[in-house]
C-alpha cells in the first residue's frame, strides 16, 4: 500500500511472520488469491506427464511433433489472450471478479479435457485453461500486492510464486499417482477443476482490492478492508496516502482515455510508465528465454532424452526436479526482501547460464557415446521390422542409437539383451515390436538413448531449477506488481504478462522442433545464449524496487537510475530517456 513506514530500506523475513501472525487476515487473502497461482502451476505442469499417455491413446499425437507441441502450447496461446483481456478486466470490473472468471475457465477446461474423445478436444480444453492461466498470472499477484503492507509485500507476492511452483510439483505427484489407474491422462487433466471450485467459493467471501475500491469512489468499503489489514493506528495514515494517490490519478484520467489503445499510447508517452514497462517486459521475456518451460512442460521427455525409457521412471525423476523448484521458491521468499529483486535475478542468471552450458555438454557426450546399431540385432526381428531408413542406408556402420531416432519418428531403438550399452536394433516404432522387444528382456527407446551420462544430465536439471527458482522464478512477477503507478497498473501488468506468455508460446511451440534440428545439446546451448543476453538486459535496464514505497518507485523511474550490480535504494541518477 502507499504510505505505511515511509523509510523502509530493509525488510527482514521475520517481519513477514510477525505481521501475518498479528494480522492473519492478510495471509488468508494472499493464500486464497494464490490458489490462482496453484492452478497456474498445475495446469502448465500437468501436461508434461499427461502427454506421455496421450501419445499412447492417439497415434496421430505419437507420430506428429507439431501436434505434441500444439497440445502443450495451446494453453500458453490461451494465456496470451487471457493476460491481455485480464488487464482490461482488472481495471474495469476489479481484481476479485477477474479471479472468479478465471476459476470458471479453469473448471470448463478441466472438464472438457477429461472427457476428450480426440486431440482437437484436448486442444480446445487447453485453450480454455490457458485463458484462466493468463488472467491468474497477472491478477493474483496484483490482488496480493494491493492488499499488502510495503514492508512484507515481496514476501507475500512470493507466496503466489510458491503456490505456482507448488502447483507444478503437485501436478507431477498427481501424474505419478495416476500412472497405474485406468484413464491416466484424463484424471491428470481433469482434477484441476477441484482447486478452481475451491477458490471460487473462497473468493466469493473475500473483499475486493482496497486500492481498486478507493479508485471507484467506494471509500467506506476500502476503509473496512484496510481496517482488517492494518493495525488501528496505521489505518488513517494509509487512507491519507491512498487518497492522495487516487486524487493525483484522477487528475490525469482525462488525458489518458478509456480505451486500451489510448491507455497504451498514454503509458508509452509517460516517461515513468515507459521505463517501468521496459523493465517489466525485459524481466518477463528473459524469464521465458532461459528455457524454463521446456523443463516444466517437457521434463519427462527431457529425462527420456537423457536415456531413461520408462514413463514412470521419467515421471519420478521429473518429480524430483519439480520439488527443487518449490525449495528454490521458498529460498526466494526468505531473501527477496532482504537482498532485493535485481540482485537475485542477476545471481540466478549466472547459475542458469552455467547449468545450461554444462547440460549441453552432457547431452553432446550422451549423443556421441550412444550404443551402436547392429545389423544382426536389427534383422533378428525380421527384415520388415527393421527401420526402412537403416535398411537402405549407404553407410549403416556409422549409425548409432541417436542416428536411428533422429532419422524418423517412426523408428525406435531396442537395446541389446545383455546390456543397454551394447549394440542394439533399429526397428519400426509400433506397439507389436515394442511388446516383442520387452518380451526378450530388452528396453525400448523412442525419445532418447541409453547413456551413462544420463544421471548427470538429470542432476544438472535439478541445479538449473535451483538456480532459476529463487531469482528468475519469482522476482519478475514481484517487479511487475510494484513498478507501475496505480492508474497504469492494469494495462502495464497486462502488457508485461502478454510479453511473458508470447515468449512462453514461442519457446514451448518450438522446443521439440529445435531438438530435432539442433539436438538436445544444441538446443540447451541456444538457451544459454539467450540467457546471457537476458543477463545483460537486466543489468542495464532493470532497477531495484526492494523495500520502496510505490511513490518512491515512481520517483526513481522519473529521475532515472544508474546500473549497478548490487544497486540499492536511493542509488539513482539522471539517464537518457528509454
Amino acid at each position: 500500500m502507499e504510505g505505511g513506514v515511509s523509510t523502509v530500506s530493509r525488510t527482514e523475513f521475520t517481519e513477514f511472520w510477525t505481521t501475518v501472525w498479528r494480522t492473519p487476515y492478510i495471509m488468508r487473502l494472499a493464500l486464497s488469491a494464490g490458489i490462482g497461482g496453484l492452478l497456474f502451476g498445475y495446469d502448465t505442469g500437468v501436461i508434461s506427464g499427461a502427454l506421455l499417455y496421450i501419445k499412447d491413446d492417439f497415434k496421430s499425437v505419437q507420430n506428429s511433433t507439431w501436434l505434441r507441441e500444439t497440445i502443450v502450447s495451446m494453453a500458453v496461446a490461451g494465456a496470451v489472450i487471457g493476460a491481455a483481456f485480464g488487464g482490461w478486466l482488472n481495471d474495469r470490473y476489479g481484481r476479485k471478479k477477474s479471479i472468479l472468471l478465471a476459476d470458471v475457465l479453469f473448471m470448463a477446461g478441466a472438464v472438457l479435457m477429461a472427457v476428450a474423445q480426440s486431440p482437437a478436444m484436448i486442444i480446445l480444453g487447453r485453450i480454455f485453461v490457458g485463458f484462466g492461466v493468463g488472467m491468474a498470472s497477472m491478477t493474483a499477484p496484483l490482488y496480493i500486492s494491493e492488499a499488502s503492507p510495503a514492508r512484507i509485500r515481496g514476501a507475500l507476492v512470493s507466496t503466489n510464486g510458491l503456490l505456482i511452483t507448488g502447483g507444478a510439483f503437485l501436478s507431477y505427484v498427481i501424474n505419478y499417482a495416476f500412472t497405474k489407474i485406468p484413464g491416466t491422462w484424463r484424471w491428470m487433466l481433469g482434477v484441476a477443476g477441484l482447486p478452481a471450485f475451491i477458490q471460487f467459493i473462497l473468493m466469493i467471501w473475500l473483499p475486493e482490492s482496497p486500492r481498486w475500491l478507493y479508485s471507484q469512489n467506494k471509500i467506506e468499503e476500502a476503509r473496512e478492508v484496510m481496517e482488517n489489514l492494518y493495525p488501528a493506528e496505521e489505518v488513517e495514515q494509509e487512507i491519507r496516502a491512498l487518497k492522495a494517490s487516487v486524487e493525483a490519478e484522477k487528475a490525469q484520467e482525462g488525458t489518458i482515455g478509456d480505451s486500451t489503445i489510448e491507455k497504451l499510447k498514454s503509458a508509452w508517452g509517460n516517461v515513468v510508465v515507459r521505463r517501468g514497462l521496459v523493465a517489466g517486459i525485459t524481466v518477463q521475456v528473459a524469464q521465458q528465454f532461459v528455457g524454463i518451460n521446456t523443463v516444466m512442460y517437457y521434463s519427462p521427455t527431457i529425462v527420456q532424452f537423457a536415456g531413461f525409457a520408462s514413463n514412470s521412471t521419467a515421471l519420478a525423476l521429473s518429480l524430483v526436479t519439480s520439488g527443487l523448484n518449490v525449495v528454490g521458491t521458498i529460498i526466494s521468499m526468505i531473501f527477496v526482501d532482504r537482498y532485493g529483486r535485481r540482485r537475485l535475478m542477476i545471481i540466478s542468471m549466472f547459475g542458469i547460464i552455467t547449468c545450461l552450458v554444462v547440460l549441453s555438454f552432457m547431452f553432446y557426450e550422451a549423443s556421441t557415446h550412444a550404443p551402436r546399431i547392429s545389423h544382426a540385432e536389427s534383422f533378428n526381428f525380421g527384415v520388415n521390422s527393421t527401420c526402412p531408413t537403416f535398411a537402405q542406408a549407404s553407410n549403416p556402420a556409422s549409425w548409432n542409437c541417436m542416428t536411428c531416432l533422429k532419422t524418423s519418428p517412426k523408428c525406435a531403438f531396442c537395446s541389446n539383451a545383455a546390456s543397454e550399452y551394447q549394440p542394439g536394433a533399429c526397428l519400426v516404432a509400433d506397439d507389436g515390436l515394442k511388446g516383442t522387444c520387452h518380451s526378450q528382456n530388452r528396453v525400448w527407446f523412442s525419445e532418447g538413448c541409453p547413456s551413462k551420462f544420463g544421471i548427470y544430465a538429470v542432476l544438472l536439471l535439478g541445479l538449473y531449477i535451483i538456480s532459476y527458482a529463487p531469482g528468475m522464478g519469482t522476482a519478475p512477477w514481484i517487479v511487475n506488481s510494484e513498478i507501475y503507478p496505480l492508474r497504469y497498473r492494469g494495462i502495464g501488468g497486462g502488457t508485461a504478462a502478454v510479453s511473458n506468455w508470447v515468449s512462453n508460446l514461442i519457446v514451448s511451440e518450438t522446443f521439440l522442433t529445435l531438438t530435432e534440428a539442433l539436438g538436445s545439446a544444441g538446443t540447451f546451448l541456444l538457451f544459454a545464449g539467450f540467457s546471457f543476453l537476458g543477463l545483460l538486459a537486466i543489468f542495464f535496464i532493470v532497477p531495484e524496487t526492494k523495500g520502496l514505497q510505490l511513490e518512491e518507485i515512481e520517483h526513481m523511474l522519473e529521475k532515472g537510475y544508474k546500473p549497478s550490480l548490487f544497486c540499492s535504494k536511493g542509488k539513482t541518477e539522471e539517464t537518457n530517456d528509454v
